[in-house]
């Protein structure tokens, strides 16, 4: 497409890339990596320059605009080399529509960054994505470099490093058994390299057909842990953090469609690309039966409207069991991620989420919370009179009840037992 010129006008779905120029090569060994050896990648070579160009000029004439999404991803996109970034931008820049602009995202462990990394990041605008499991004994328990030596010490350096550059890193934090135990502990560690951002991402490892793994979080460990992080965050914290899920369900109640995949209604918008130019229908299947195609040989718009795509997305919507088609709380999660869909159900096909009676749990806490929260900033409460307005209403529900009394959230458990640990 010539330079300046505006793309046809078309209805278009907008999406976004998720890159792969090295696979799954990653310099770490993280113990719940899901994707290292991942069936539709391996960990050796790298992204073609005509791979990378097809993808760049494809992303960008298949856009809406005028804002085109690239995430680069892995195993660790760093492995690429900076020349091979340097080379993307100078496509991207040159294949763009005049007033069109493209926004990188690289998500990466931190373990390659350096001033030069760092400086050319700031230069390109890229936001940078980081992945760090809050304080250093749950971080280094499971994230380890290839030798299997600790990392936590050199990743917190990174983030300071980027900082240093200017680039307030989003902070990415796995959610495992161990951690589950800490929610506050793991919280107030990545509060403390003040970023402003940061999201949880639960790990579920099945081990057969409804189990899963040791280090994965189980449901109602995974609202307790929520739990913990949301009071932490409603009643300390309003004015100098977002958290990802928090902000994501402020969006639905607002009345509009959360950005989250695994929050919308359907899915299949966030695409993946592989370093040999193979396209699958999402991150979490990148096994030979979700492979919809190549860049090789169909364009990346034609490969996002497939039927088969089409069809993966709509799944989600059409594949939810009937306790969540007629749950309280279905529009905050629309019956969760379809990778961790495998509880069975009596007398239906459909599979239940794996996470969903932690979520059902955590909702109940915290969506009354955030209501009001949100009433009274409509008001023109500023941040500081939220928090303590809330905090003064929270210290309320409980005046005059002991410990061991049923606590009044209704769940049937002592006070002791439920709320009162979430009380500021």
């Amino acid at each position: 497409m010539p330079v300046g010129k505006e793309p046809p006008e078309k209805e278009r779905r907008p999406f976004a890339v998720m890159a792969k120029p090295v696979g799954s090569a990653c310099n770490m060994r993280c113990t719940y990596c899901y994707y290292l050896h991942t069936e539709g990648s391996n960990d050796k070579g790298r992204m073609s320059r005509e791979v990378l160009e097809r993808l760049i000029r494809d992303a960008i004439t298949s856009s809406p605009g005028p804002v085109v999404s690239f995430t680069w991803h892995g195993g660790e996109p760093t492995l690429a080399g900076l020349p091979f970034y340097r080379e993307a931008v100078a496509l991207q820049k040159k294949m763009l529509p005049a007033g069109w602009e493209c926004w990188n995202n690289l998500q990466t462990n931190g373990l390659a960054l350096d001033k030069e990394w760092c400086a050319f990041l700031r230069q390109e605008h890229f936001d940078v994505s980081l992945s760090i499991d809050g304080d250093r004994a749950n971080h280094d328990l499971f994230r380890k470099d290839t030798a299997q030596r600790p990392t936590y010490e050199r990743i917190a350096a990174s983030i300071r490093l980027l900082q240093q550059h200017g680039i307030e890193a989003d902070l990415l934090c796995t959610v495992t058994a161990a951690a589950s135990k800490n929610g506050k502990q793991i919280y107030r560690a990545l509060r403390e390299f003040q970023t402003g951002w940061m999201q949880f991402i639960p790990v579920v490892v099945r081990n057969g057909e409804t189990s899963v793994t040791e280090e994965s979080v189980l449901p109602e460990k995974y609202g307790t842990f929520l739990k913990e992080v949301f009071s932490e965050w409603l009643f300390h914290d309003l004015d100098r953090t977002e958290v990802q899920l928090f902000s994501e369900m402020a969006l639905v109640l607002s009345g509009t469609p959360a950005n989250l995949c695994w929050m919308r209604e359907e899915c299949g918008d966030v695409p993946v690309a592989e370093k040999d130019g193979s396209v699958y229908s999402c991150d979490h299947f990148v096994k030979p039966q979700y492979r919809i195609g190549s860049l090789q040989d169909t364009s990346l718009r034609d490969l996002v409207d497939s039927p088969a795509q089409r069809e993966f997305g709509m799944r989600k919507k059409t594949g939810q069991p009937r306790a969540c088609r007629e749950c309280e709380w279905r529009m905050f999660c629309h019956g969760g991620c379809p990778k961790d869909r495998f509880l069975p159900t009596e007398g239906e096909t459909e599979k239940q989420y794996f996470l969903c009676e932690g979520l059902k749990d955590f909702f109940a806490y915290a969506v009354p919370r955030l209501k009001e929260a949100m009433r009274l900033s409509a008001l023109g409460r500023s941040r500081q009179q939220i928090m303590e307005e809330l905090t003064l209403q929270e210290r309320a529900r409980f005046k005059g009840l002991s410990r061991n009394d049923p606590c009044p959230c209704g769940s049937g458990k002592k006070l002791k037992k439920c709320c009162l640990k979430y009380c500021p």
